[in-house]
């Protein structure tokens, strides 16, 4: 539990005027009583602040009880849609143009195209875009066409993307096969019984690399066909830096002769020379394996682990099986697609999932918090719904968890029964033991087993990672195909302090071992600066917040030198106009730590960061504090929103990042709360008559307005 002190805990409390205020009343107060017009203007801008932003949040309630908002993304999802629509042979012209104008949108001045707001052209992208725009028939003489180029050459070329772009070039004929790395069916045959086997990579890297083996064992290539006005064909030789050449198309040995690179590149060779000779003695029995793995993981699911990346590709796999167009696993898995898609008449884009599990637990917190009762019918309904989605199936998780536990968990999106996962499953429960429910046996069963089955994924070193455990064998980052930066799940200091705040609030002890581990873990990869990478928001702000909340949460000595040493960290990395921000370029280089335009979902982390030290209303600290609160009173929308462009959600670092359109309005509201409470606790409360109307007030106003 947090303390109960008050400001003026040990003080008799009397009513004085502002003028009779002795100068050694004002040093006690720290002159906060001739502040009095501000400061009560404040508690009411903050009230009317948190008013609106509730009234928002529940009209944008769906009538089912869940929240969702839009998550956006960069180009590339249409850029390969396109692509796919060309090697598929099956163009809706309407549907071409509207995804032309779409990626024409995102065009920066310099011709490229990025993967996060503010940031610089990205190799992919840059070609991606350039080639749908190609497909879809606008000239390269168009000058944006040139300005695009000229960028993908600067930035390399052809020779400088990733594996999986390489692969769907091969597709169209494009790029030659032999210089793509292989995903060799065989691997999803390697059992336990191997140090690295197909179960040591990550759930997301397992959905989309079972359907790309098959499709690199059948490298169904269809030509990309002609386009403009010639009718020349499609090519992409003019995005070669230095010409068509081999020695441009091989991955990049490693200089120094005898190194696991090098040796990975040469068993690489090995693979295609076995492919060329048909030495694939297990091959037949791996591709039904992978296609029986692939269709078992569309039921319950909405499409391959409900990611637009193993959608499309398992999409691909199943015609590169022979699977005819009217076929029914075809028709569902292009459906599932076509969800994601928005139209407008002028524009298409396209979602890489959905996330109302994720919105709804986030919402039903800040909602809560912020003092809606737990028998409010929005509260009610958004639990009740959280609570139909857990997931009572024993999914892909049980190969790396083997524990005895009854099977539980949420996920992040409508419909992935394979794939619940550890932070979604924190934050459902932070959000479910906030509202009884009008059965509050049933809820309770749910959360008990949510929390023993969350339990269960602790890793060796303490940490918790996001959906399996101990997924952190590093030769598989080193494998050729491996250039997404996503073949692990290593644990991270964000979910691990949520899952400790969790704890914390169910009175779990520190003595508790798996409490001491994860405690740990936290100390062991704070930063020099004191404060912690975040591996699922950007960046550091998000680590050093969620670490920060959840050990207030534990009642720990928030004085502890290590902690004092991540508040100042955020206090130093505020920015003049009193919020803070930070962008995606912190995973290239932590250079640029809290470095950015201030946002109101990171000003809302680092507002609730500086909260856990409960500062007194003379530390330098509440006034950062307060600085950051008026921030997002002052950027407030009249509806109760916030206006936010920046990218603030991770997927990949440096690969795939993502705008989550709800954080601009569930975590300032949290904050907002946050601060309110404290005030109260540090504070404590009493009311006037203003204008005629009662108001609850901080103590030490109350006695410089009562009359």
């Amino acid at each position: 539990m947090l303390p109960k002190k008050g400001f003026t805990e040990g003080r008799s409390v009397r009513t004085v005027s502002p003028v009779s205020v002795s100068m050694s009343q004002r040093d006690r107060h720290e002159a906060v009583s001739l502040q009095t017009p501000s400061d009560f203007s404040h508690q009411l801008a903050l009230e009317t602040a948190i008013k609106r932003s509730q009234a928002y949040l529940l009209r944008e309630q769906k009538p089912e009880g869940y929240w969702i908002g839009e998550l956006m993304v960069d180009s590339t999802l249409v850029s390969d849609t396109i692509a796919y629509h060309r090697w598929n042979g099956n163009v809706d012209p309407i549907w071409q143009r509207k995804a032309v104008n779409h990626i024409f949108s995102l065009q920066l001045p310099d011709g490229g195209w990025n993967i996060y707001y503010g940031g610089p052209s990205d190799v992919n992208a840059t070609i991606k875009a350039y080639l749908a725009l190609k497909l879809a028939g606008v000239p390269v003489t168009d000058p944006r066409m040139l300005q695009a180029r000229q960028t993908a050459l600067a930035l390399g070329g052809v020779p400088r993307m990733n594996t999986f772009s390489k692969l769907y070039l091969a597709l169209l004929g494009l790029f030659p096969w032999d210089y793509v790395p292989t995903i060799p069916c065989e691997i999803i045959l390697i059992g336990k019984w191997f140090h690295v086997n197909f179960n040591e990579m990550s759930n997301w890297s397992r959905s989309m690399l079972v359907p790309l083996a098959i499709i690199n064992h059948f490298k169904p290539t269809r030509c990309a066909g002609r386009t403009g006005r010639s009718g020349s064909k499609v090519t992409l030789d003019e995005l070669y830096p230095a010409g068509y050449h081999e020695r441009d198309l091989a991955l990049p040995r490693d200089p120094r002769p005898f190194t696991l690179r090098n040796f990975l590149l040469w068993l690489d060779r090995f693979h295609k020379w076995i492919e060329e000779n048909r030495l694939r003695p297990f091959r037949k029995l791996a591709l039904r394996k992978a296609e029986r793995w692939m269709l078992e993981r569309f039921e319950g699911s909405d499409g391959l682990a409900a990611i637009f990346p193993a959608m499309l590709n398992s999409l691909i796999a199943l015609k590169a099986l022979g699977y005819p167009d009217d076929h029914p696993q075809v028709r569902t898995a292009e459906h599932e697609l076509k969800k994601l898609e928005h139209e407008t008449n002028d524009k298409v884009w396209i979602e890489p999932c959905f996330s109302p599990v994720w919105d709804t637990a986030i919402v039903l917190v800040a909602l809560a918090e912020s003092g809606l009762p737990n028998d409010h019918s929005a509260l009610k309904a958004a639990a009740e719904w959280l609570i139909s989605k857990e997931i009572r199936f024993r999914g892909d998780w049980q190969y790396k968890n083997p524990a005895k536990v009854e099977p539980s968990g949420w996920v992040f999106e409508f419909n992935n029964k394979w794939n619940p996962d550890v932070d979604d499953t924190a934050m459902v429960l932070l959000a479910l033991r906030k509202v009884p429910t009008d059965n509050p046996k049933k809820r309770d069963a749910s959360f008990k087993r949510g929390l023993d089955w969350m339990l269960t994924f602790q890793c060796r070193d303490g940490g918790w990672a996001s959906f399996d455990k101990d997924c952190t064998k590093s030769v598989l980052e080193k494998v050729p195909f491996a250039d997404h930066n996503a073949m692990l799940d290593p644990e991270c200091a964000d979910i691990t302090a949520r899952i400790l705040e969790l704890l914390g609030y169910e009175n779990f002890s520190l003595d508790n071992p798996q409490v001491q581990k994860a405690l740990g873990f936290i100390r062991e990869h704070q930063e020099e600066d004191g404060s912690w990478y975040g591996r699922w928001g950007v960046n550091y702000i998000y680590g050093t917040w969620q670490v920060l909340r959840g050990m207030r949460a534990l009642n720990l000595n928030m004085k502890q030198a290590w902690l004092l040493k991540a508040r100042d960290w955020l206090e130093s990395v505020q920015h003049s106009d009193g919020g803070w921000g930070e962008r995606c370029n912190t995973y290239d280089d932590p250079v640029f730590k809290g470095q950015g335009p201030s946002t109101a979902s990171q000003t809302a982390w680092a507002v609730m960061g500086l909260c856990a030290f409960d500062p007194d209303p003379a530390s330098p600290a509440f006034g950062s504090l307060r600085r950051g609160i008026e921030y997002l009173i002052r950027m407030q929308n009249p509806d109760g929103s916030w206006t936010e462009h920046e990218t603030t959600g991770t997927g990949f670092p440096r690969v795939f990042y993502l705008k989550y359109d709800m954080y601009r309005n569930s975590w300032p509201l949290l904050a907002l709360a946050t601060y309110s409470k404290l005030l109260q606790r540090v504070n404590g409360s009493s009311t006037a008559r203003v204008n005629g109307h009662t108001k609850k007030l901080p103590q030490h106003l109350a006695e410089v307005v009562a009359p």
